[in-house]
């Protein structure tokens, strides 16, 4: 193996550069407007909430979902929700679908508004979504559940093919809306990542890996599923990748370590919490000398102080799979902005046969 190019001018490297910036920016209207969604929330009485989205946009959910807050939070895929529509359309209270949608368009997207329109037209809404033009920005509810959309700025709306500046702003807009995360903490996390952003990218002689790990506890669980849905993605499927909680990992799963492993775990700000993340990445190391084990946050190898929140440090846990995937995919000679060159798999889900249901 050579090493790792420096990041070519692509899309999706200018995305992932931007994140901080767009951050920063963001945060003064997301204040405003997520102070006036927790207000409307409150409102309608909302007792549940389903958190929707499909690929990275369901990711966001299970990282917002694994913490306890006030109202009862569901991570619900909608790709789940469209195939198996009886296993959730009968739920009773007071429920609000929150959908996230870089496009807005996906063929899932679109499913969940047919079946919310024919079968529960009671449910209030909330999308979060990068594009303005897209179905979850523009389509109306019938009623008489009540809609609100949350539009992103258009800089997230992102132009490569994997979700990167669109995954992390949509996960910090929706922790501001449903959560106790203050929007005020996001230039806090806007330096860190300016940083950490300028030295991974620095640092071109990570080797790509023939296999790569991604390992998380607790919402930074989710979060190793992101990280390894970015490598492969951008590798094209040539980097065979895994992701679970450490403990979990320990449970056959750890089988797919071998000498050509790179594994990535994630120290979760909890102190109780990140012992586990350490005994397996000292465990891993010592039953394969001779293989890199990195470790991503507080007093890592990838060192940063983060917020204390997991759920908001994720979008600093992400940056290295970001970076790393995009330079990997360069050193495999792949257009970094459309790696599969359109076979196998596009920017957006679309042609996707949905099939009218009957309760």
């Amino acid at each position: 193996m050579t090493p790792t190019p420096k990041l070519p001018q692509t899309a999706t490297w200018t995305e992932i550069q931007a994140q901080p910036d767009i951050w920063r920016d963001w945060s003064g209207t997301l204040a405003s407007q997520s102070r006036d969604i927790r207000e409307w929330i409150a409102e309608r009485g909302i007792d549940t909430v389903w958190l929707v989205g499909a690929g990275t946009s369901a990711f966001i959910g299970g990282i917002i979902a694994a913490e306890r807050t006030d109202l009862r939070i569901e991570d619900r895929a909608s790709t789940d929700i469209v195939s198996c529509p009886q296993d959730c359309l009968a739920a009773n209270g007071k429920i609000l679908v929150v959908q996230f949608g870089r496009s807005g368009n996906s063929s899932e997207s679109v499913g969940v508004l047919d079946l919310l329109d024919k079968h529960r037209p009671d449910i209030d809404r909330l999308h979060i979504t990068c594009n303005p033009d897209g179905a979850l920005a523009t389509r109306p509810a019938p009623g008489p559940g009540q809609m609100r959309v949350l539009s992103l700025p258009e800089a997230t709306h992102d132009r490569g093919f994997a979700m990167t500046s669109s995954f992390s702003t949509m996960l910090l807009s929706a922790l501001a809306c449903l959560t106790d995360f203050d929007p005020a903490r996001i230039p806090e996390l806007a330096e860190q990542a300016r940083r950490l952003i300028d030295q991974l990218a620095a640092d071109s002689d990570i080797m790509r890996p023939e296999r790569a790990v991604f390992l998380g506890s607790g919402a930074l669980r989710s979060l190793a599923r992101e990280s390894a849905l970015k490598v492969l993605e951008l590798t094209a499927g040539q980097t065979v990748t895994q992701w679970d909680s450490p403990l979990g990992y320990r449970h056959g799963p750890k089988a797919a370590v071998n000498d050509l492993t790179h594994v990535y775990v994630s120290l979760h700000p909890d102190l109780h919490t990140s012992r586990y993340d350490l005994d397996v990445a000292e465990e891993i190391r010592s039953q394969f000398p001779d293989i890199r084990v990195t470790t991503i946050g507080r007093g890592g190898d990838i060192d940063f102080a983060g917020t204390g929140d997991a759920r908001a440090d994720a979008v600093l846990h992400v940056l290295p799979a970001q970076i790393r995937a995009a330079q990997w995919s360069a050193e495999l000679g792949l257009p970094v902005d459309d790696p599969f060159q359109g076979r196998n798999l596009s920017r957006v889900v679309s042609g996707v046969q949905l099939y009218d249901w009957q309760s």
